[in-house]
């Protein structure tokens, strides 16, 4: 595998952001716009996008490895915003490619990081999500773009466990009382 076109200006902070993760024991995934642009079609994205298994508490630990790797926080309020929000709000220095860190507790979450894998691109390997649960996480944030980065990465993996999407989109969709959630990605698996 080698790093699709458009992702190539992301190649510095990425390695940053992969060099973060490695330190912080692997204990997360990249995702967002670079994981569809792997695990689906390439496409353009104005950031990076990662899930750690972190707590609030460890914040202060993620943000000296962080400055470290060049990476700084993108708000004097990050604490405050990083306990209301479970999201850093970081940007790669050299580059100023704006990173976004969720915070992730939840049995989902936990599963997704367990599950991840390595992936080798050539001038640099990262740690993403299985495509199943990329698409769950898309479907959660159900925006148009994920839509159709849910068809981009059905369309790459033609072997997917739906079981899985379904059960967890459902469970997901029954908490948020939206049902659409599932329901609206349901035809595309056909």
């Amino acid at each position: 595998m080698t790093v699709p076109e458009p992702l190539k200006s992301f190649v510095e902070p990425l390695t940053a952001l992969q060099r973060l993760l490695d330190r912080f024991s692997a204990r997360g995934v990249i995702i967002g716009g670079i994981a569809t642009g792997f695990l689906g079609k390439p496409r353009f994205t104005v950031d990076l996008d990662a899930m750690f298994l972190a707590s609030t508490k460890e914040v202060p630990g993620i943000l000296e490895m962080a400055k470290e790797e060049g990476i700084e926080p993108r708000t004097d309020q990050i604490m405050e915003f990083a306990k209301k929000n479970r999201v850093l709000l970081l940007r790669h220095f050299a580059s100023g490619a704006s990173i976004d860190i969720s915070l992730g507790v939840l049995p989902f979450e936990e599963e997704v990081v367990a599950r991840g894998k390595v992936y080798d691109a050539g001038i640099l390997s990262i740690r993403l999500p299985t495509p199943e649960d990329l698409i769950i996480m898309k479907a959660i944030a159900h925006r148009p773009k994920d839509l159709i980065d849910i068809q981009t990465v059905i369309d790459a993996h033609p072997d997917l466990d739906v079981h899985r999407i379904r059960h967890w989109v459902i469970s997901f969709a029954d908490v948020l009382e939206t049902p659409s959630l599932w329901t609206d990605i349901e035809e595309l698996f056909k």
